[in-house]
C-alpha cells in the first residue's frame, strides 16, 4: 500500500482473540506497524519503545496497533512478557501483510527469504496512509521517538 490509499475494513484478530477492523478506529489515528516475528530482540525493543511511549502517542491522537505472522498463544506471550497493552493482530495466512505491502523478499543471514519487512504506517482518522517508515528507517530501540518527531515536525 501507498501514502493515499485506505487500509483494508477487516485487519484479523488479535492476541485476545477480538477482531479488529480499520472502521473500529474512524475518527482515531493509527500506528499500525508489521514486525518479523514475536519475542525476537529487534521486535522486543520496537513494541517496547512504542508502549514506553504509548502515553505521548495516544496524547497526539494514535491508538498502536501490531501485526506479525505468528499465531494468537506467540501473540498472547509476546504482550504479557513485555507488558504490551495495545492489539497485536495475527496474520498467520499473510494475507493484510501482503495487502500492506510488508510481506515480500528480504536479506536474512545473507539469503534470500519471503517474509515480513518492518514497516510502520501512520493513518489519519479516515483510515488513510499519510506516512510509512520503511525497514531501512526503523530503528527498533528508539522507534517511538522517530515517530513523534515525524508528529512533532
Amino acid at each position: 500500500m501507498n501514502i493515499g490509499e485506505k487500509i483494508p475494513e477487516v485487519l484479523g484478530f488479535d492476541q485476545k482473540g477480538n477482531e479488529i477492523k480499520s472502521s473500529y478506529y474512524l475518527g482515531r489515528k493509527i500506528i499500525l506497524f508489521s514486525y518479523p516475528k514475536a519475542n525476537t530482540s529487534g521486535c522486543t525493543a520496537e513494541a517496547c519503545s512504542l508502549q514506553t511511549h504509548k502515553a505521548e502517542l495516544e496524547a497526539a491522537g494514535y491508538t498502536i496497533i501490531g501485526v506479525s505472522k505468528d499465531k494468537q498463544s506467540a501473540q498472547q506471550k509476546f504482550a504479557e512478557t513485555n507488558a504490551l497493552n495495545y492489539p497485536l493482530i495475527t496474520d498467520t495466512d499473510t494475507s493484510l501483510l501482503q495487502k500492506l505491502g510488508c510481506w515480500d523478499e528480504k536479506v536474512a543471514c545473507g539469503r534470500k527469504t519471503i517474509g515480513t519487512l518492518r514497516t510502520t504506517y501512520l493513518i489519519d482518522e479516515n483510515g488513510i496512509i499519510e506516512k510509512i517508515f520503511s525497514p531501512k528507517e526503523i530503528k527498533t530501540k528508539i522507534h517511538a521517538e522517530q515517530i513523534l518527531e515525524y508528529i512533532n515536525s
